[in-house]
């Protein structure tokens, strides 16, 4: 008893900073689901435990008393979440217990806020929150404010419809670094940002905040003869509603998962936040057959994606030293799964982000991972702090050859040029996948010919033909791996002077900056000769690029290992495709958006290049043509809009032949 109650206090809690504040402090996403669960299991179990005020017998948030209240004529009901696969098939399962043929349709759980509107003689007359379900909040004036909303619909007729309303990734960059250049607090998160947006009583600020909507449910669809719930998607996109293009009628529970797969692994390179897939029935005579619960209906459900946010505890700090020489701290964790990776490690950036953040060892800590990106700390849970704990100090020397470190704008670095680690890192740069990409010699490999003293500097891995019989004796280097590897060192000479450059690691010179100052000279000897001014006018390399590119070819021991390259038989020219006629791509600005079915977005994008385009990642009026594949977002949107012209794969690809 002490348990359920335990619970009812820190859920309602959790919901009055959620649904009324906007500003969850007490649990995470993952927390929260996993205490809902728990205490749905409890009542389950003890009925007669069951208070009038849990948190079970409410559809969402509190009405805030600044606006006017809306009563819904039909509830606006939340959706029952599923976590796994096992769970989605049991939701199919019970559909199909009742006799159904299921069809489902598959959207993206868009991580926004619920609205929603109503037009009278297809005029806009209301918008508002979803409330607790039963009675919402008039934010009629806020959602005018909404380029997507529209105020006049195609048709003269009256109806309601729902959606969420939502903001951008991009538009939150943009508003915070406006609020940090006013010294103003920034807004945590998209989510929070949108509903702090539309809970403004000045609709200028709504205005300014650019606010987006899709459009996902129509209340009442009987009243306009449609009988599945994928025709009245369409119904309310041809009324001129903005409806989200990501969505799929599938005939199998298979099929659902095979979307949730999909979409999972394009969830961070849309433009929005989304934090799972709904699934409904399609065929709404089977909605009357499944019905609702008081909390959700039966016939549709949302499944959640795994948590981006999980708590673990901090055991230690430990320093690593990169092949520039900067010293990174890192989070040492108890192992804790996230996104379906087992994390025990998470980078701690700096030694401003650990202070600002207030990280010790032993916290309780929060960690997020974004895609395939290294997990970082989010935040310390201080309510679980110790009092014994110390605050976070960085170190005054490297902790690899332990001279003292020199700190460079935000980090620091160990300057020492004989510190064995940089060597290391910089050996393990110079032959990964986007530079030399010589197969064999991976992180460890590297690491252990280092030790052994095969490998000190980079000439030394064009010298390894001198250490075969050495080699030999080594565990897992018999002749064949061994020839393999030579053949990769030796066709690495071949490589085109850009990804020399960016193998050398010149501070600032990566992939693109490499390329562009291989085609701009052709041959490092012209590059090494270039003094800042030269090189600070070509587009795209800026004044810290050029000192950096500077700095490296006056040092004297960077060109005598360049001398020492050449003589090994490296390649020193630029080998790139040179366009010596117009083209249809010429001079033009592309953007690539959804997925492409015979070639890479990275392909498609050095082939753009190499015929004399400029591929960049947003769409703008300086856009010249917008490339889509399947799933295209936003973008394609954006395009429209703005009348770029718009090519599909296969007219993209005739124009390539």
């Amino acid at each position: 008893m002490d348990r359920y109650n335990e619970l009812v206090e820190l859920i309602t809690k959790a919901n009055y900073e959620y649904h009324v504040l906007d500003n969850p402090e007490t649990l995470t996403d993952e927390e929260y689901d996993n205490y809902l669960r728990e205490l749905y299991k409890i009542e389950s179990e003890h009925p007669e435990w069951i208070r009038s005020d849990s948190p079970t017998h409410k559809i969402g948030g509190v009405v805030l008393d600044k606006f006017e209240k809306v009563t819904h004529n039909i509830p606006m009901m939340s959706l029952a979440d599923v976590f796994n696969e096992e769970e989605i098939r049991e939701f199919d399962g019970r559909i199909v217990k009742e006799g159904i043929k299921p069809k489902y349709v598959c959207e993206l759980k868009i991580d926004g806020l619920s609205v929603s509107l109503k037009y009278k003689d297809g005029k806009l007359v209301s918008g508002a929150t979803r409330g607790d379900g039963v009675v919402g909040e008039d934010i009629t004036h806020n959602v005018k404010t909404i380029k997507q909303v529209p105020l006049k619909l195609s048709r003269p007729i009256d109806i309601e419809v729902r959606g969420e309303i939502y903001m951008s990734r991009k538009t939150l960059e943009s508003l915070n670094k406006e609020r940090e250049e006013n010294g103003e607090p920034l807004l945590k998160n998209c989510r929070n940002a949108a509903a702090g947006s539309v809970r403004q009583l000045d609709s200028s600020i709504a205005a300014k905040r650019n606010l987006e909507i899709w459009i996902y449910h129509l209340p009442d669809p009987e009243d306009y003869g449609i009988k599945t719930h994928h025709e009245s998607l369409e119904f309310m996109k041809e009324l001129g509603f903005r409806t989200n293009p990501n969505n799929r009628l599938v005939e199998s529970i298979d099929e659902v998962m095979d979307f949730i797969h999909e979409k999972g692994k394009l969830r961070e390179s849309l433009p929005y936040d989304i934090d799972g897939v709904v699934i409904k029935l399609d065929d709404l005579h089977d909605h009357e057959i499944m019905g609702n619960t008081i909390r959700y209906p039966k016939w549709a459900c949302a499944y959640k994606f795994p948590a981006m946010v999980v708590s673990t505890k901090l055991k230690d700090i430990k320093f690593t030293v990169g092949r520039t020489g900067q010293v990174t701290p890192n989070a040492i964790l108890e192992p804790v799964m996230v996104m379906g990776s087992l994390i025990s490690k998470a980078t701690l950036h700096n030694e401003e982000y650990c202070i600002t953040k207030d990280i010790r060892i032993g916290d309780t800590v929060r960690i997020i991972k974004a895609g395939d990106v290294i997990p970082r700390v989010e935040s310390v849970v201080l309510e679980q702090r110790s009092v014994s704990s110390n605050p976070f100090v960085f170190p005054k020397t490297c902790p690899i050859c332990e001279s003292e470190l020199v700190k460079k704008e935000a980090s620091y670095y160990c300057v020492n040029a004989e510190c064995p680690k940089k060597d290391i890192e910089s050996l393990i740069h110079f032959v990964s996948r986007d530079t030399m990409n010589i197969v064999g010699l991976g992180d460890a490999i590297v690491e252990d010919f280092f030790n052994l003293g095969y490998l000190k500097k980079i000439s030394d891995i064009y010298r390894l033909n001198e250490h075969i019989e050495d080699l030999k004796l080594l565990e897992g280097f018999g002749e064949k791996s061994i020839n393999n590897l030579l053949e990769s060192i030796e066709y690495s000479k071949t490589n085109s002077l850009d990804r020399l450059l960016f193998a050398l690691g010149i501070r600032y010179v990566g992939k693109k900056t490499g390329k562009i100052l291989a085609k701009h000279f052709k041959t490092i000897d012209a590059l090494m000769e270039a003094d800042f001014d030269t090189l600070n006018a070509i587009r795209d390399v800026g004044d810290v690029i050029a000192k950096s590119v500077e700095d490296y070819f006056n040092n004297e021991e960077n060109r005598l290992l360049i001398e020492e390259l050449k003589n090994l038989g490296l390649n020193m020219q630029y080998l790139g495709t040179e366009v010596e006629e117009e083209t249809v791509f010429s001079g033009k600005t592309f953007v690539l958006t959804g997925t492409l079915d015979t070639i890479t977005r990275d392909e498609a994008k050095e082939k753009i290049e190499a015929l004399g385009g400029n591929c960049t990642g947003s769409v703008s009026k300086k856009t010249n043509v917008v490339i889509v594949g399947h799933d295209a977002g936003s973008k394609l949107v954006k395009a429209e809009e703005l009348g770029i012209e718009i090519w599909n794969e296969e007219a993209f690809l005739n124009y390539l032949r």
